[in-house]
């Protein structure tokens, strides 16, 4: 996309944690940034060209991976994570007026964050029905809407600024410190440059199911000394049994050990895809073991190539 201002699209409407997220991205004050309905929308935009970027979110520390996002990032190559974001996540409890608690019979938000409320909504508010919503931000902002009939909504603290409506209760997440890691996609190209502090993102298709098919993929990295961050198996819709991995590790793509790994799990499954490898949101340099850091395989490579000029 050709434009003086770049287009972010995420996952609105405004007040969403997503947006939250977005507003972390450096330079994005001077962007148009745009909400949309879904996250399938946000991603289709940057495949076709209508959008640079998409800030969509990826995992939660209490849901685990948000599977609109892990399921359409790897339907193809055509999408990279430029950069993860974090957000601590702490919900409210919008009202349409002023109300006592007791009085709620209807609460809407995003299933998501219902997930991480629902305790404190058993004990708080047992008699009030959930009422599914597109995002938490939609559901409050539903209440200023005379159509709707929900008498409450659970969304961010963002909202309530947005939207002046009624705190009925703040801090209601069942997890202190529960967080939310973003991710902002883009069309494929160079990847950042690497920090020392790095993550990369695969998807590895399950070609067979047989025994140790899952270990023939972890001996790639365990051998090379890298560490997962994170593994989550998929259905491919394909049919039962089919499935995917979705996988971070640490490293990047620049680096000797992870282009070994990639070059063999590309020789034992074809199908991997390499979605991207990108700055840590939390800064921590991990420690590569010394036999799997570059100047190790440098020489080895060096190494056999004195054998082969004997």
């Amino acid at each position: 996309m050709s434009s003086a201002r770049p287009r972010y699209v995420y996952l609105g409407p405004e007040g969403t944690f997503t947006e939250a997220a977005l507003r972390q991205v450096p330079g994005v004050e001077s962007a148009e940034c745009v909400p949309v309905g879904s996250v399938i929308t946000a991603l289709a935009q940057v495949r076709s060209g209508e959008a640079d970027f998409a800030v969509v979110p990826i995992e939660n520390s209490v849901e685990g991976g948000v599977t609109a996002t892990l399921d359409d990032i790897a339907a193809d190559d055509d999408l990279q994570i430029r950069r993860e974001i974090l957000v601590p996540i702490s919900f409210v409890l919008l009202g349409r007026r002023a109300m006592d608690p007791a009085e709620i019979r209807t609460v809407s938000t995003h299933t998501h964050g219902w997930a991480q409320v629902r305790h404190w909504a058993a004990a708080h508010l047992p008699q009030a029905e959930f009422v599914p919503a597109g995002s938490t931000a939609a559901a409050a902002r539903g209440l200023l809407d005379d159509t709707t009939t929900y008498d409450a909504a659970v969304c961010a603290p963002l909202v309530a600024e947005q939207t002046g409506l009624p705190v009925l209760a703040s801090a209601i997440e069942d997890t202190a410190g529960a967080v939310t890691r973003f991710v902002l996609v883009s069309r494929p190209g160079s990847a950042p440059e690497p920090t020392g502090s790095d993550k990369t993102t695969v998807v590895v298709p399950l070609p067979e199911d047989h025994p140790g098919a899952l270990m023939d993929i972890l001996d790639q990295f365990a051998t090379r000394g890298i560490n997962l961050s994170r593994i989550e198996s998929r259905p491919t819709g394909a049919g039962l049994g089919s499935y995917f991995f979705s996988i971070d590790f640490e490293g990047h793509v620049a680096e000797e050990r992870v282009k070994a790994a990639l070059a063999a799990l590309y020789r034992l499954i074809p199908g991997i895809r390499f979605l991207g490898s990108y700055p840590r949101a939390d800064q921590r340099r991990y420690t590569v073991p010394e036999y799997t850091q570059d100047a190790a395989y440098r020489a080895g490579q060096e190494w056999v190539a004195g054998l082969l000029g004997r």
